[in-house]
C-alpha cells in the first residue's frame, strides 16, 4: 500500500472512530488533493456543539513530522470559521492515535513542525473524547439559563 492510500485509510479509520462515539463527522470532500482556493481539512468532527477539525497524518515509525505552512494556515481558518479546534490527528503504526493541537507546532522558517516528544504528549483517544464530553450542549445551557431567569422573575 503507498503512501497516499495508507493516509487515506488512516483517515476512514479516525471517520470509524469518531463516528462511533457519537460524533457527527465526514472527511473532505478534497482531502489529499491540492485544492488553492478552498480550505478543506482531512476530517471534521461535531458533537455536543463542540467542533474539532483535523489534518490526519500516518507514519510507519514515531519521527517528527513536518507540515506545509499554508495546509496548517487552512487548517487554522477552517476552525476559526466554525468556531472549533484543530488538531493533528497521528495514527504511528503500532501505536494509538495522538492529538496535537495546532498551537503545539513550532514554527521551523519554512513549515511547521510536531516534534516525535510531542507526539508521545499528545492527547490520547481517550483524551480528546473526555474534552469534548464535558462540553454542555447549547440547549442544555439555554435550558439552565431559562430556568434561572424564571426563578429570579418570581423573587
Amino acid at each position: 500500500m503507498g503512501g497516499r492510500s495508507r493516509g487515506y485509510e488512516a483517515e476512514r479509520e479516525l471517520v470509524r472512530k469518531l463516528w462511533r462515539r457519537g460524533f457527527a463527522v465526514v472527511r473532505g470532500p478534497a482531502s489529499g488533493a491540492k485544492v488553492r482556493k478552498a480550505v478543506y481539512p482531512d476530517v471534521v468532527a461535531i458533537k455536543n456543539g463542540r467542533v474539532l477539525v483535523f489534518e490526519v497524518k500516518k507514519r510507519s515509525r514515531l519521527e517528527s513530522i513536518y507540515l506545509d505552512k499554508e495546509q496548517v494556515a487552512k487548517l487554522r481558518e477552517f476552525a476559526r470559521r466554525a468556531g472549533g479546534d484543530a488538531f493533528i490527528a497521528i495514527k504511528i503504526s503500532g501505536m494509538p492515535w495522538r492529538f496535537v493541537s495546532v498551537e503545539r507546532l513550532v514554527d521551523t522558517g519554512g513549515s511547521y513542525k510536531v516534534s516525535h516528544e510531542e507526539i508521545e504528549k499528545g492527547l490520547s483517544f481517550n483524551d480528546l473524547m473526555a474534552l469534548v464530553e464535558t462540553t454542555i450542549p447549547l440547549t442544555e445551557f439555554a435550558n439552565k439559563n431559562r430556568g434561572r431567569d424564571e426563578a429570579s422573575t418570581r423573587a
